[in-house]
């Protein structure tokens, strides 16, 4: 019996030192997970980032302060006399939370994040999880969503299909077409070319995004295609050619080579010079100091094309002392006063800050999160020259990035700051990607070891971030992004929804399309 009970206790014994190191094991798996880098004397985080953030009161506070906003919100019903969509391009909601810390601080909003009225918006395309700008623009401006690298088309087009571009029943039109049916003017503002993916989902309808000029489509469709280019579709087509705003990049896909040395024609026009002679007061610009002493009582249309490719990113520009190009503020703000000296029964205004995607697709963080601070400006000023109670604006993206925000640093450090605790003893960036350049930049393939991060990293504007996979170039991530809206019936874009119901809210909102109609609802807000 005395042997049984030694046994019994002996078990018992064992049972607990098993529990206890499993207790252990699991503190220290959290602690490795969740490190609290606290001070060992006075247990408090190291840095503050604002008075207060220690005490109960200022966050419960915070918390009440909020309630009573969201109390104070009132649906706007009335009738959008306009519509602006602003589009961050690749701007997903990773990039939202770096560029707040690299514009001041963590608990810093964006202009738009100031918005009553949030929603999430689903990315894919109809035949790929990811998509591309050239499909998400169908989506958002036409409300059909379509196939990967295709414009103002359906899915019944695949991406080069010469043949099936020649059936117009296929064709989609944008919200812009919509509102100037309605008796609306419209126009658009972006930082890429004016023949790039975003703003061609505006006025064109192509089986590819490349095809921008004669010369992209005969590589793909020979001589004798029959097709009409996107430049040539910004100055001639149905939509294009009645845009009252045209503003940003790529000169090169409206001139001939043998007339331009940037050129990309090959079928002698210079569609720029066709513009002009249309008419005295269709006007064009090169420089941010003709778009300044632009007279717009002898303007009826705008072109503004301020570079061969796009435009500039704003980093560069502030170091070339001989830049002429706008800024994405500059822009937004001429396109607004012209439009609002038009007699037209207001305007639809699409605005893009095109750049953000380039700056990711390069893992080159700074430039992107600079784009996206120049975005936000861009939308603050939009704000202030328009009135809430007749003016919506929507700001949303076409997908994300691959960008990742990771570790555990102070708050307040600096978003680019490196951490120290990598467990080959090297520091590591928190801003990473999950493939692209980065990659060639941060790891040693002959070595098979990572570089050290500083010996990359000197904090200038084209810094190369890491990447996990090796590409050429960093891809587009799948997930849903955010929509920001102000204005009449903002409400509606609240929740998660298709990408393509954005135009259809918008079209509500200022009682233009064939779909619902504001102005046909009762005066509660149902439908008659």
């Amino acid at each position: 019996m005395a042997k049984l009970k030694t046994i019994l206790i002996l078990t018992l014994l064992m049972a607990a030192v098993a529990t206890l190191q499993a207790h252990l094991e699991e503190d220290m798996e959290e602690e490795r997970m969740h490190p609290s880098f606290k001070e060992e004397k006075s247990g408090k985080i190291l840095l503050m980032a604002r008075e207060g953030e220690d005490t109960n009161e200022f966050w419960l506070n915070m918390g009440k302060e909020f309630v009573r906003q969201q109390q104070k919100q009132q649906q706007n019903t009335n009738v959008a006399k306009n519509v602006i969509m602003f589009l961050g391009d690749g701007m997903g909601l990773t990039t939202l939370v770096a560029a707040r810390n690299y514009i001041d601080a963590e608990h810093t909003k964006l202009s738009f994040e100031e918005f009553p009225y949030i929603g999430l918006s689903k990315t894919y395309s109809v035949d790929k999880i990811v998509p591309d700008s050239a499909t998400t623009a169908t989506a958002y401006l036409c409300g059909v969503k379509a196939n990967y690298g295709t414009i103002g088309v359906n899915a019944a087009i695949l991406r080069d299909d010469c043949q099936a571009m020649k059936n117009s029943s296929n064709h989609v039109y944008s919200i812009a077409k919509w509102a100037m049916d309605e008796g609306k003017s419209a126009g658009f503002v972006t930082t890429t070319r004016v023949t790039h993916a975003s703003p061609s989902g505006v006025y064109a309808h192509t089986a590819d995004r490349d095809w921008e000029s004669n010369a992209d489509i005969e590589q793909v469709c020979g001589a004798d295609h029959g097709l009409d280019d996107i430049a040539q579709q910004l100055i001639y087509g149905e939509v294009g050619s009645r845009l009252k705003v045209m503003m940003g990049g790529g000169k090169s896909a409206f001139i001939d080579k043998t007339l331009y040395s940037q050129g990309w024609r090959t079928d002698g026009r210079n569609l720029i010079e066709e513009y002009q002679k249309q008419s005295p007061k269709y006007q064009y610009v090169e420089t941010k100091e003709q778009l300044e002493q632009l007279d717009f009582s002898q303007t009826e249309r705008l072109l503004g094309v301020f570079n061969d490719g796009h435009l500039d990113y704003h980093l560069d520009s502030l170091a070339n002392p001989e830049n002429t190009q706008p800024t994405l503020e500059e822009m937004t703000k001429k396109a607004i006063e012209f439009m609002q000296l038009q007699k037209d029964k207001g305007y639809f205004l699409f605005i893009e800050g095109g750049r953000i995607d380039m700056g990711h697709h390069d893992t080159k963080a700074r430039l992107a999160l600079d784009e996206t601070k120049e975005f936000s400006q861009a939308i603050a000023v939009a704000r202030e020259m328009t009135s809430e109670e007749d003016t919506l604006i929507v700001v949303t993206s076409d997908h994300s990035h691959t960008f990742s925000v990771a570790g555990y640093q102070d708050r307040g450090s600096d978003i680019f700051s490196l951490v120290s605790n990598a467990d080959d003893k090297l520091p590591y960036e928190p801003l990473s990607y999950a493939n692209g350049e980065g990659y060639y930049k941060h790891f040693d393939v002959k070595n098979s070891k990572r570089v050290n991060p500083e010996e990359v990293l000197k904090g200038e504007a084209n810094d190369v971030f890491p990447a996990t996979v090796p590409l050429d170039s960093e891809t587009h991530g799948g997930e849903d992004v955010g929509v920001f809206a102000s204005g009449p019936w903002s409400h509606l874009f609240t929740g998660v929804y298709e990408q393509n119901a954005i135009p259809h809210m918008m079209a509500y909102a200022a009682c233009v399309g064939e779909g619902l109609k504001a102005c046909d609802s009762l005066s509660d807000g149902s439908m008659k």
